[in-house]
């Protein structure tokens, strides 16, 4: 994978109950094969009582406070993505396949990721992370136009 501006930026993890055994999976393949450093913002085990927003509004602040980038994990993924896109800034994809997260990207200049912990096998989610990671390009013109509309809501 090639390493550009976007590959840079701080890189946040978290997840609720339902996608906390993909956290894991997702943290050793980020560590181990692709090198890139992260933080994790729990679930730091698994509980059942663990609530998604307990975990992915720290994180999504935090990535729009850095600049980062967030992956938002709970079990059918649109908790997470609900939760994330509360806050200012975030604008967090809800992808089931590898071309919606490289669509997230070059189209809607996503910062945050929802994967579906219940749904998705891992080397499925582990494809879908990737592309993602590696879309840098942002296409701007007419999306940018459309982000900026969606950020006047914001304010």
């Amino acid at each position: 994978m090639t390493i550009k501006s976007w590959d840079k930026r701080p890189l946040y993890l978290a997840a609720d109950h339902g996608g906390y055994q993909l956290k894991k999976r997702l943290a050793r393949y980020l560590k181990n094969e692709l090198k890139i450093k992260f933080t994790d913002f729990g679930a730091k085990t698994y509980n059942e009582q663990d609530d998604f927003p307990d975990f992915i509004i720290p994180a999504a602040k935090k990535t729009v406070k850095t600049n980062g980038r967030g992956i938002f994990i709970c079990g059918s993924g649109i908790g997470a993505c609900i939760a994330a896109n509360k806050v200012k800034g975030i604008r967090a994809a809800l992808a089931y396949n590898i071309e919606s997260a490289g669509l997230s990207r070059l189209h809607n200049d996503s910062n945050g990721l929802c994967l579906a912990g219940r749904v998705l096998s891992e080397e499925h989610a582990i494809s879908i992370v990737k592309k993602w990671l590696e879309t840098a390009d942002f296409l701007e013109g007419k999306y940018e136009k459309r982000n900026k509309k969606i950020a006047k809501i914001e304010k």
